[in-house]
């Protein structure tokens, strides 16, 4: 027992030696990377090696519909005994239209450290592309099989017994083996399937997972902790097995065709006992077959065999939703649900923002559900929802709800109403569509003071940037002091040709450090030639209320100023026309949009951090550096 108890502490010290030793790294992926417009992908956002990972920030994913996501994952990998610790993210995208598309690198915070990621970069086409994949979940590729854990009791141990001339091919193989079960072989598009791989073995050995499947084509959520290595007894052809649930995973398929479930593969370390050593022990003990499940055999008396298993491939077809009786409004929700819709106010001034809450409620692929699509009436504006879900993802199907909660602004008073919302589903039981109603809901708005909206922040995410925070407010007054460096540079430049008697002064400024007057000037400077320099101070301070109210006056102020567009005319419309008069390229004017779609759905729901308001600005500024140089 010493000797067991031996093992397992070296084991463990070896296991944590492993993963104390490797480095931090932090990736992201797209798989696949060429879909067409009507398939799906998956974007992972890895850290690997970490102690302790406080914060992966989420790319802008401006291109894309969020289907899914973010949904965290962690667990450890073995490979060839290298042991590694990953914690991830995952989203399944879907892309708002062809192009090519790159997802910028974002940051993590792991081990009181930042790490950035690398750029990924996705093709769409109008087309479909042939490959199948879609959605691609992964659980832990570590499945380790205590090597020292006791075995089922038998009535006798020949299966652990190797004798002289026996094939350890034929033998491993009788007693070894890794099958792939699905309740289903065939199902519509959207209905779960159950994957189940399981190792059945009567031999001791140690087992890890060397190939993963990574199950294309599928939205996957995996039913099985990874940690989760527990044995049952089964019966496979009239013959007793410990049995290992290597992986368990309900699968909904993307999209119709016969989709196949790759290959596991599980590397294993199989012990015998030397038939030989067997007869002494008998010899020793009078005759007695000794007790093998609690021995302690030395080396010479054991001999090690390693051996791959491959579990056979197996495909699912998965069929196409009836064209007969699909409802206009369908989107792809497979399963049987309900719909209730309500607002957080039924009485409120123009200075408010009213608040529309929708949630769909069910059985189904309800991690693949996305906000319903609403038909604003006229006068009230709507922006973009925040969605949050509780999914009971063990269950299967999946169950739970999604909330939608939709912002939206009212500019004259009145008395509204938003007409009932629908929603279709395909409900496998029946075979049949299906379609839920809301009913409507009634307001009324009372002229307010003209005063800004009152924006609600969330008190949660106060302070959850702090590092980051801190970081980037040292970086600005590096960014600033070069800045101002390089400005009374160029202003010395300016002087010496306009006004040549200055020179001998100028050179001395240029050599001297900056007063505070000569610094307020070059602030003026600035000022003067920055449209967004009021945005960009509120950045510094970490304002983010603030920075997107500003950010979104001073973006109109200048497109107004640069269009020859009245401010209470500027809209979408009003731009785009502009634009398309003076010869802005579509791309260009494709940029601006969704920037403007951005910077109002923070101005409602202002919960970013400051990276993500670095990046806004950056974004705006990039626009008016491109319509500077269009010359409009």
């Amino acid at each position: 027992m010493n000797s067991r108890l031996q093992k397992i502490v070296f084991l463990l010290l070896l296991l944590a030696g492993h993963v104390t030793n490797a480095q931090v790294k932090f990736s992201a992926s797209l798989t696949p990377d060429q879909i067409s417009k009507d398939e799906y992908t998956q974007l992972r956002l890895m850290v690997e090696n970490a102690r302790d990972v406080q914060d992966i920030v989420p790319p802008v994913l401006s291109n894309f519909i969020v289907v899914s996501g973010p949904n965290r994952e962690s667990g450890m990998t073995m490979i060839n005994g290298d042991v590694k610790k990953y914690v991830a993210l995952n989203f399944v995208l879907k892309a708002k239209g062809p192009g090519t598309f790159t997802i910028p690198s974002t940051i993590a915070r792991a081990d009181d450290r930042e790490y950035r990621s690398n750029p990924v970069t996705i093709k769409v086409s109008n087309t479909m592309s042939g490959n199948t994949s879609g959605s691609n979940a992964f659980s832990s590729p570590l499945i380790g099989m205590d090597p020292f854990e006791d075995v089922a009791p038998r009535r006798d141990y020949q299966d652990y017994i190797l004798h002289e001339g026996e094939s350890v091919p034929d033998k491993i193989r009788k007693n070894m083996v890794l099958k792939l079960t699905t309740d289903k072989t065939t199902c519509f598009v959207g209905e779960p399937v159950i994957a189940t791989y399981k190792l059945y073995t009567r031999l001791k050995s140690e087992s890890n997972m060397t190939k993963n499947p990574s199950f294309n084509g599928f939205s996957v959520i995996d039913l099985q902790q990874p940690d989760n290595v527990n044995y049952k007894i089964e019966k496979l052809n009239g013959r007793e097995y410990n049995v290992y649930t290597i992986r368990k995973a309900q699968l909904y398929p993307l999209q119709p065709g016969r989709l196949e479930l790759e290959t596991a593969e599980i590397e294993n370390n199989v012990q015998f006992v030397k038939a030989a050593y067997m007869r002494q022990q008998a010899d020793q003990l009078g005759g007695m077959f000794p007790d093998f499940g609690d021995m302690i055999i030395p080396p010479e008396g054991m001999e090690n065999h390693k051996v791959t298993l491959h579990s056979d491939p197996l495909s699912i077809l998965a069929k196409p939703l009836p064209e007969a009786g699909r409802p206009a409004g369908f989107k792809g929700a497979v399963g049987n649900f309900a719909i209730e819709a309500s607002l957080a106010k039924n009485n409120f001034s123009t200075d408010d923002a009213g608040q529309l809450t929708v949630i769909i409620s069910g059985v189904g692929n309800l991690q693949l559900v996305t906000a319903p699509e609403i038909a604003w009436p006229a006068g009230i504006e709507g922006f973009e929802p925040k969605v949050t879900d509780d999914l009971f993802k063990t269950t299967v199907p999946v169950s739970g709800r999604k909330n939608f909660e939709f912002p939206f602004t009212v500019a004259r008073p009145g008395n509204y109403s938003l007409p009932a919302f629908e929603f279709s589903f395909f409900d496998v039981k029946s075979a049949s569509y299906k379609t839920v109603s809301t009913k409507a809901l009634n307001f009324s708005v009372t002229p307010g003071t003209g005063k800004p909206q009152k924006i609600e922040v969330d008190e949660n995410n106060k302070g959850k940037n702090s590092y980051l925070a801190e970081f980037f407010s040292k970086r600005w007054r590096v960014v600033g002091l070069i800045a101002i460096i390089i400005l009374s540079g160029l202003l010395f430049w300016l002087r010496r040709d306009h006004k040549k008697d200055k020179l001998t002064s100028a050179a001395a400024l240029q050599e001297t450090a900056i007063t505070e007057s000569q610094r307020s000037v070059l602030e003026m400077e600035m000022n003067r030639k920055n449209p967004l320099a009021q945005s960009e101070t509120l950045l510094r301070e970490h304002d983010g209320t603030a920075f997107y109210k500003e950010l979104n006056q001073e973006l109109k102020k200048f497109l107004s100023d640069k269009l020859d567009i009245p401010l209470e005319d500027l809209n979408k419309k009003s731009i785009g026309e502009k634009m398309d008069a003076r010869g802005v390229p579509n791309a260009t004017c494709l940029q601006l949009n969704e920037l403007i779609d951005e910077i109002e759905w923070q101005l409602y729901t202002p919960s970013s951090g400051i990276i993500q308001m670095e990046q806004v600005y950056e974004k705006a500024n990039g626009i008016i550096g491109l319509l500077n140089a269009y010359k409009i």
